[in-house]
């Protein structure tokens, strides 16, 4: 066993750069003192999620998003904790990037990942990044997701997975208006990205008032729920997995992987193991 702690934090999320920026160090700080190693926060918890916390034609404040990326990597290094912070990235001339920023444990940024596939209303504020990214955490191969493109598109997280990731990490923000119909389309999609790779996903969702159409969920490479918030609760989820069990079978479509995965001890090797050829009978050419 391979264990590493991880949390997701739920947080509140507002149009205020200080009050997002405050929240952002107190769970920093609560995850270190739980015995954190990789902290994942909400999508674009910086400065707030343009399409309903954020109007959508509020300037992107460059400079103060710089000093804050700056001030959350040395304190990363600070507390020895890796994180994966949702937040912009200015373009210039344009629309911003959806963004996580993924800094690690000693407090270096390692890069960031923009968000590829925008909903309607996403693309009306956002631009669309064009790549996916894996990152070195703790010595795992961790991919990041944002939202959207985590949930509906299959193929981003196996791009993160083709180069070699573990465990995934889905910032999202899911939602302030009333669809709550779709809770359990959220969660039933995170489990099968877990699931339908073999590996661990981590999804983060703000904690949303009154609407909050998704739980943040740890789903184990089993596809079960390994753990998970309540709704429009503000709350550190800390949860300990096995990286071990992240074999991928099911990406790599490993006979032996996948057989463990699907029956445990209840399927017994020579059940699905090939039968030996025959050999020929004597004279006949093969």
């Amino acid at each position: 066993m391979h264990g590493l702690t991880i949390g997701l934090a739920q947080a509140h999320q507002t149009a205020d750069f200080d009050s997002n920026a405050a929240a952002i160090f107190r769970f920093l700080d609560e995850a270190a003192r739980a015995g954190v190693q990789i902290l994942c926060f909400p999508e674009c918890q910086t400065v707030g999620y343009r399409v309903d916390i954020v109007p959508p034609g509020t300037p992107v404040p460059a400079e103060r998003l710089a000093d804050l990326h700056e001030r959350v990597s040395r304190r990363c290094g600070e507390l020895g904790i890796a994180c994966v912070l949702g937040t912009e990235t200015p373009v210039a001339g344009g629309k911003p990037f959806n963004s996580a920023l993924v800094v690690s444990e000693s407090g270096r940024v390692l890069g960031v990942h923009h968000k590829t596939r925008l909903t309607p209303l996403d693309a009306t504020v956002y631009s669309a990044g064009s790549t996916f990214e894996t990152f070195d955490l703790f010595g795992l191969r961790v991919g990041v997701v944002i939202c959207f493109e985590g949930f509906r598109f299959a193929e981003t997280t196996r791009e993160c997975v083709r180069q070699g990731a573990q465990l995934v990490f889905h910032p999202q923000n899911n939602t302030t208006r009333p669809n709550d119909w779709k809770i359990p389309v959220h969660h039933a999609m995170i489990v099968t990205r877990a699931a339908e790779n073999t590996v661990w996903f981590a999804s983060c969702n703000a904690c949303l008032d009154p609407h909050q159409n998704c739980r943040s969920m740890i789903v184990a490479p089993d596809g079960q729920i390994h753990a998970q918030t309540e709704l429009r609760e503000e709350v550190l989820l800390v949860a300990e997995i096995d990286v071990g069990r992240a074999t991928r079978a099911m990406f790599l479509y490993d006979t032996e992987g996948c057989a463990e995965v699907l029956f445990a001890d209840t399927v017994r090797r020579e059940e699905f193991n090939p039968a030996p050829a025959s050999p020929s009978p004597a004279g006949r050419q093969s």
